[in-house]
């Protein structure tokens, strides 16, 4: 097992970046160097950065390789989760919680209930066959106000690779969707429901939402934490919404929708997590409150690709460029932060000693280019 040294780099330390060298096998980080290397292994990098390896705690991306477009569904689940994993690992990401929708807001015919048992067994079987490129984790998304929603979750909640779990409530007129006309455009516009469909639904999730949210709440509550699988709230948007999260025992509040939400939950000791995309394209698709806002603001701990994986670089150099963020403290929301919000001491940081989760990239103008990916030490990209 022989060392990879890079050398000539600007590496990307937990409170600094200098101009040195790196190496690192397979058992991890060996050594950093604030010098160039003479050795005929090293590998000059012309000056590349070079990162702790991008955590990811919340990506949708899979989703798109089982049901590509509307209504048409991918038949082979391994060769879906084996392109996702690929596409994670082209972004710079060397750990991804894959986050997947448990409980249906549709009805019984809901596409996402087809495909929920199906995801979560090709994260198994490729994490157990070698597989795939970067490490995978499942996030479950609980939809609480839904109808199946615990006999859809407890199954799988025993199962090793599920390390996370979020509170979520997409009722109408409720958190990210509490201005219905931004649901309206989403729904539409993906073309996942007709007009009269769209209607229909917003009705009816309006009319039983509240009281299957809090018939659910409790049970739902209960089964993770019996499990201790860690918890996060979702789309907090009032301070009650926050609360609710805190009482339940959840330590990670994503995507909060306003500036208060996100303060509150500062001030009961939660972490807080927003979307990449959103600091990328200069606000919400949802009409939630700006991620750079809450950044500068000192309100936000960290990002997710959410949509769009490769969102997570682009908006780590946006931060540093457009507003002048130190460049070690921009990577820290997708690398640093992230490892102390999941738990993860073994990775997040360019430190001797830890796991070789190792990222170079480039830039080309103000666009960052990932030249190579290495994974625990292995080649990933």
């Amino acid at each position: 097992m022989s060392d990879t040294i890079l050398t000539n780099a600007r590496l990307i330390l937990e409170n600094e970046i200098v101009h040195g060298t790196i190496a690192f096998d397979e058992s991890g980080i060996k050594a950093i160097d604030h010098g160039l290397s003479s050795l005929p292994a090293a590998i000059d990098v012309g000056g590349d950065f070079v990162a702790p390896g991008i955590i990811e705690m919340h990506t949708d991306n899979m989703e798109k390789h089982f049901v590509p477009r509307p209504k048409v569904f991918w038949p082979d689940a391994l060769a879906g989760a084996i392109a996702h994993d690929a596409q994670m690992a082209a972004a710079g990401v060397t750990t991804v919680y894959d986050s997947i929708c448990c409980g249906s807001i549709y009805g019984a015919k809901d596409y996402r209930r087809t495909i929920f048992p199906l995801m979560i067994s090709a994260i198994e079987k490729g994490t157990a066959n070698g597989a795939f490129r970067v490490e995978h984790s499942i996030h479950l998304r609980c939809e609480v106000p839904a109808e199946n929603i615990v006999e859809d979750l407890e199954p799988h909640l025993g199962k090793s690779v599920v390390r996370l779990a979020s509170l979520m409530d997409h009722t109408p007129g409720q958190r990210q969707w509490r201005n219905i006309e931004h649901l309206r455009t989403y729904n539409l516009g993906s073309g996942e429901k007709t007009h009269d469909e769209f209607e229909s639904d917003v009705k009816l999730r309006m009319d039983t939402g509240p009281a299957l949210f809090a018939k659910n709440w409790p049970v739902v509550v209960g089964m993770l934490n019996e499990r201790k699988i860690p918890l996060a709230t979702h789309d907090d948007t009032t301070p009650e919404d926050v609360e609710l999260g805190v009482a339940a025992g959840a330590r990670i509040s994503e995507f909060p929708t306003t500036p208060e939400a996100a303060r509150h939950a500062h001030k009961h000791g939660m972490m807080t997590v927003a979307g990449a995309p959103n600091v990328v394209r200069g606000g919400s698709h949802s009409g939630g409150v700006s991620a750079t806002e809450l950044t500068l603001d000192g309100l936000l701990d960290g990002l997710s690709s959410d949509y769009v994986p490769n969102a997570l670089l682009q908006a780590v150099m946006r931060l540093h460029l457009d507003h002048e963020m130190p460049l070690h403290k921009a990577m820290a929301m997708v690398t640093r932060n992230m490892a102390d919000m999941l738990g993860l001491a073994d990775r997040g940081r360019l430190q001797a000693g830890l796991r070789a989760d190792i990222l170079r990239f480039g830039l080309i103008e103000q666009t960052p280019v990932v030249r190579t990916l290495w994974c625990a030490g292995m080649r990933a990209f």
